[in-house]
């Protein structure tokens, strides 16, 4: 996989993923502390903003649609704490 944070890309295996805006964000901050387990809590004050009120469960679901274009083994389950990037 390639991020390219300028231009806003990722590519896998040389062909460009579609992501959302915050599908992106979510991303670049796992790809920027990668090997380092995230809290939701961490995560939503990152890429949603500290004063975000929804549901922490928007993490989830963007973990998973992130999981579905690119892999499911990229991104991995730390349990009791939150996500991390291998």
């Amino acid at each position: 996989m390639e991020l390219d944070p300028a231009a806003r890309e990722v590519h896998k295996a040389g062909k460009p993923v579609e992501l959302t805006y915050k599908e992106f964000e979510l991303l670049k901050l796992l790809f920027s502390r990668r090997g380092v387990a995230l809290t939701r809590d961490e995560i939503l004050q990152a890429v949603w903003d500290y004063d975000y009120t929804g549901e922490t469960r928007t993490v989830d679901m963007h973990v998973k649609a992130l999981r579905q274009k690119l892999g499911e083994d990229i991104i991995t389950t730390v349990r009791g704490v939150g996500y991390k990037m291998v």
